[in-house]
């Protein structure tokens, strides 16, 4: 159980009501033992009469007293007991609550070569499944364990008083079961483990098929999926039933148990009322009642067994991830820091560690305060590297990013990213509407602002010509409208943050020159004394510019305006010259 001490910290935070809830069922347990003896005394009243000792009247009064008595102690049972269950339950729903945003919170501060690593298939199925396997021990198994402990602590020492010899001829199978139990426990946390492993195998599987099912049918590849899916379910189902094989021994063993336990108690209890070793056959029924009221505690034991041991394989799983150290840390939480925008790159060298391609080589570069500078390269150039440097995605390995100065690792992560406005290059919406999506980039902002930034990203048009115009709802990643219509959406959302930096990471390359060019010149007006930074394959997107670095291989290979450019024999004369053609042609 080393993995569930992960858990310690949540039960000192709800340990009032966990103490409410062990409390309350050692009192329903309490109330639950007084049948038996009740039922005995019932009996003994029966005897009594058959033997002339009282009349009956006096016996109907006393079997009314014991009934009332039993019903009582019945209902008080079960109020506590639901209570019990609203007190040690919620806590397990509470647990359920902070871990899953605990786990959550340190997804978001993994860096992204953690997400290249792990597929989405596998972090969803941690956060949900291995969570649900959790909250059964922290809820569950707490209630059903300090129940079935008061039960025994309270009913084992009470059978002893009242017939010796009978309880321990009756308790004799009981550390035979647990025996059995702590092997088949040990097999359980095996294959538990296998089983979750597989879920998030099958989670990653479908996850990918849905995301990816335009693909699918355009390679008519739905047999061999639908293949690959039997197989996989052919799989869980083996490793399921392995599981479920070994937990099918809990209850037939308890009821063997339980039933031996029964038999001895009938055998020795009726030996020792024939020869006057006890003095009432009630005391045989108490202790019929005694053992089965011990059957669901039995039970119970290898059921929590089976519980621990999949919480403790999925705990253990998620502390993988909670585990994982995040690069990139806010060391300046506490210290707004204002961002103007001044950028430069001293030395930088980067290199990604899941391919081990060096990205960038050695460059440095400076951009003023309110610059617009255009990017331009080839696949693969390292383009996309530099605004992900900037924006601090990832660390420099060698040299320096600076901002107004300052290295961006001394910069308050939250000021930096704050005044920052990305228009990535797969450009990202959420299955929301696309009002909502817009105004990600900024909460607060009114419709006729929305509508007004629409209108600059030359989407506004668009928008209205849907049946539900700005509250269209967006299918998955903004399925629903084309690669143009996204990635003018995704613009409009970088402009209604009115950040210090705009970062345009080849946002335009679904959208045709005519577009290309109404949107230029509008984000031209409205990153006015904005720092700009434009990742491009055309010209177009640059020309107007006012510093233009061509990359090539990680390194500098050219850097000055349009004008000084297209004077120059080069890769950007040479991109000029072909693109101009085509233009014509």
């Amino acid at each position: 159980m080393k993995e569930l001490k992960h858990l310690n910290k949540y039960f000192k935070k709800y340990w009032f009501k966990l103490l409410i809830g062990i409390l309350i069922t050692v009192v329903a347990r309490i109330f639950s033992l007084i049948l038996p003896s009740y039922v005995k005394k019932s009996i003994e009243v029966v005897e009594r009469f058959k033997a002339d000792d009282i009349t009956k009247s006096v016996a109907t009064d006393q079997l009314l007293n014991c009934i009332l008595v039993i019903v009582g102690a019945a209902l008080l049972s079960g109020i506590f007991t639901f209570l019990m269950r609203q007190t040690i339950i919620n806590v397990s729903r509470y647990i359920e609550f902070d871990l899953k945003n605990e786990i959550f919170d340190h997804y978001q501060l993994l860096n992204l070569n953690f997400y290249k690593r792990n597929r989405t298939g596998d972090l969803m199925n941690r956060i949900s499944e291995d969570v649900g396997q959790v909250r059964m021990f922290a809820g569950p198994a707490i209630m059903y364990g300090a129940n079935t402990v008061t039960l025994f602590a309270c009913l084992i020492p009470l059978m002893f008083l009242r017939a010796p010899t009978i309880a321990a001829y009756a308790l004799i199978p009981l550390p035979i079961l647990s025996v059995l139990i702590y092997q088949i426990s040990k097999v359980i946390h095996k294959r538990s483990t296998k089983v979750q492993e597989y879920l998030s195998t099958l989670s990653t599987f479908t996850q990918e098929s849905f995301s990816g099912v335009s693909v699918i049918k355009a390679y008519g590849l739905e047999p061999k999926i639908n293949a690959e899916l039997t197989a996989l379910a052919i799989e869980g189902k083996d490793k399921s039933m392995s599981l479920a094989k070994v937990n099918a021994w809990f209850f037939p063993l308890m009821i063997l148990l339980i039933g031996i336990s029964n038999i001895f108690v009938i055998y020795i209890g009726g030996k020792q009322y024939i020869n006057g070793e006890i003095d009432s056959i009630g005391t045989i029924a108490e202790f019929i009642l005694y053992v089965n009221m011990l059957t669901w505690p039995v039970a119970i034991v290898g059921w929590l067994t089976s519980i621990v041991q999949r919480a403790e394989a999925s705990q253990k799983r998620i502390n993988e991830f909670l585990q994982e150290q995040p690069l990139i840390k806010n060391d300046f939480p506490n210290t707004p820091t204002p961002i103007h925008g001044k950028i430069e790159f001293k030395d930088v060298t980067f290199t990604y560690e899941d391919t081990n391609i060096t990205a960038l080589k050695n460059i440095s570069f400076n951009i003023e305060q309110g610059q617009t500078v255009a990017i331009i390269g080839k696949t693969g150039s390292g383009k996309s590297t530099i605004l992900n440097l900037i924006a601090r995605l990832y660390d420099a390995h060698e040299g320096t990013v600076l901002i107004d100065n300052t290295p961006t690792k001394k910069l308050n992560l939250n000021s930096l990213r704050g005044a920052i406005g990305v228009v990535p290059q797969d450009a990202f919406l959420f299955s929301d509407s696309i009002k909502n999506n817009i105004k990600f980039g900024k909460e607060s902002a009114t419709d006729e602002e929305l509508i007004a930034i629409a209108k600059k990203a030359v989407v506004h048009d668009n928008i209205v010509g849907f049946a539900n115009g700005y509250d269209t709802i967006l299918g998955e990643r903004g399925i629903t409208l084309s690669g143009g219509q996204k990635q003018r959406v995704s613009i409009a959302r970088a402009l209604i943050k009115d950040p210090q930096i705009y970062l345009f990471d080849d946002c335009l390359s679904a959208v045709d020159t005519e577009t290309e060019e109404e949107i230029l010149n509008n984000l031209k007006n409205a990153s006015e004394n904005k720092t700009t930074l434009i990742v491009s394959h055309r010209v177009s997107s640059a020309k107007n510019a006012d510093k233009i670095i061509v990359l090539k291989d990680g390194e500098i290979l050219q850097e000055g305006t349009h004008d000084d450019l297209i004077q120059r024999e080069g890769y950007y004369k040479e991109l000029y010259i072909n693109q101009l053609s085509e233009k014509e042609s």
